[in-house]
This record gives structure tokens, C-alpha cells and sequence, in this order.
């Protein structure tokens, strides 16, 4: 399994994912769920995959192969959006899915991607796209997106993200969404890819790998644990335990 979240702000987006791939207990393995693809000054994305691994790698491949092939005349170097790559995206993940199912296969070869990023002169967007090809972007109302193993991380990010919160303070929900779901959900882990992008800088954003002992993301789980327990003691009494306390 795994778990992969971006949240869309004013000042730019920020995107995290984790590392771990689970086939049973004794098949746990670790490959980096964030692939970036950038031509600076030009545009750049990010693209998280969670789902069936062979499905996610095959379409990340070609992703990579078409963007240097300059005889492929639709490739994330030429598409003139962020919904043209997200369709063009799509299509790809379709495409892979099907060879490999085959014909009355009934297997789960099922892969679900998020594309963020910007194209120079164009909005800075993001794009949940879904193993049948469609998409779906942010509402202004709940400014994040998220695949894989959502419902550990997600209260954190409901409490707390609003689009006009920092890229930092962003940055921040998102870590503690993943030691959340890692604390829950044992197919979920580190290393932990963190990346920042800031609105109108073509620049490839700013990247961190953080792993378990990485000291940042090792004080931001011990603090919020700290924080959590203060807030639990701190909450209000019932009635009979007021009066039992005179």
C-alpha cells in the first residue's frame, strides 16, 4: 500500500509520499512513490502513483521514454496544460492496464496517479487521476487531494489545511498526515519525499527525503505526540467529575 497527499495553496502546492511497497509480511519492499519531471524554466511536475507496482512503474517509464523521444508529438514536454497532461497521463495508465490484463484476465493491475506542477504562463494546478483515466482537481473548499491509504492522514488535513496557510505550515500537516497513517497502518513508510513548489517559480521546487531517524520529521513526531497528550488532558470534564472534585 501506500499514501500520497497534495495540498494546492495561494502561494503554491506541496506534495508528500511515502516509500513503502507491501505484498504480505514477508514482501515489504521500498520504492519511491514521486517521480519529478522538469525542463526549467519551462514546467514541471510531480507525479504520485499508488496501486498495482509493475502498472505504476511501466506508466512512469513511459512518461520518462516519451518526454525525450521528440518523434512523440504528445508527452509531458509538449502538452500545452496541466488537464492535457492529465489526460495524456490517462490515457498511458489505461493503455498499460489493459496489456497487462490480457484478454479475461482477471487480475488487479489497478493504478491511480496525482499529477501536480505548472507549464510557464499557465495556472499551477493539480489532478487525482483515476485507473479508468478520468481526473478530478481540488475544491476551494478542501484544497488537497489524496491516494493510496487516505483515512489515517485525512482528519489532520480537514482540522487544518486551508489554502491560504504557508507553504511551511503546509509542508508541516503533511508530515505529521504521514506519521499518522505510518502509526495506524504498518503498509505505510519511510523514507518520507517531500516537495515544495512555489506559484510562478519554474524552478523544480525544493525536494527532501526524510527517512524514519531523520532528525526533523523525528522532533515533528515526538512534539506532536507531546501537543496531543497536553490537548487530551486539558479537555473539559463531565459534570460528575466537577462535582466529585468539589
Amino acid at each position: 500500500m501506500t499514501y500520497c497527499v497534495g495540498i494546492l495553496l495561494k502561494e503554491g502546492m506541496v506534495l508528500a509520499s511515502d516509500s513503502r511497497t507491501n505484498a504480505g509480511v514477508d514482501q515489504v519492499g521500498i520504492y519511491p512513490k514521486m517521480h519529478l519531471f522538469a525542463w526549467e524554466g519551462e514546467r514541471h511536475f510531480a507525479v504520485l502513483a499508488a496501486g498495482n507496482l509493475a502498472t505504476t512503474q511501466a506508466v512512469v517509464a513511459q512518461l520518462a521514454s516519451d518526454g525525450e523521444n521528440e518523434e512523440i508529438e504528445t508527452n509531458l514536454r509538449t502538452v500545452a496544460s496541466l488537464t492535457d497532461a492529465a489526460d495524456y497521463l490517462g490515457e498511458i495508465s489505461r493503455a498499460v492496464q489493459k496489456r497487462y490484463a490480457g484478454d479475461g484476465d482477471k487480475s488487479v493491475f489497478q493504478a491511480t496517479f496525482m499529477l501536480a506542477g505548472q507549464i510557464q504562463g499557465e495556472p499551477m494546478g493539480m489532478h487525482l487521476i483515476y485507473p479508468e483515466g478520468n481526473h478530478i482537481e481540488p475544491s476551494p473548499y478542501q484544497p488537497y487531494l489524496q491516494i493510496g491509504e487516505t483515512k489515517y492522514g485525512k482528519p489532520i488535513l480537514d482540522r487544518i489545511v486551508t489554502s491560504n496557510m504557508s507553504l511551511e505550515n503546509a509542508a508541516r500537516t503533511a508530515l505529521v498526515s504521514h506519521d499518522s497513517t505510518m502509526r495506524s497502518n504498518l503498509s505505510v513508510g519511510p523514507p518520507i519525499d517531500l516537495l515544495i513548489y512555489r506559484r510562478n517559480q519554474i524552478d523544480g521546487g525544493k525536494h527532501i527525503r526524510m527517512q524514519q531517524n531523520t532528525p526533523y520529521l523525528a522532533s515533528l513526531r515526538k512534539q506532536w505526540q507531546k501537543g496531543m497528550e497536553r490537548i487530551f488532558h486539558r479537555l473539559p470534564l463531565f459534570d460528575w467529575e466537577k462535582n466529585a472534585n468539589g
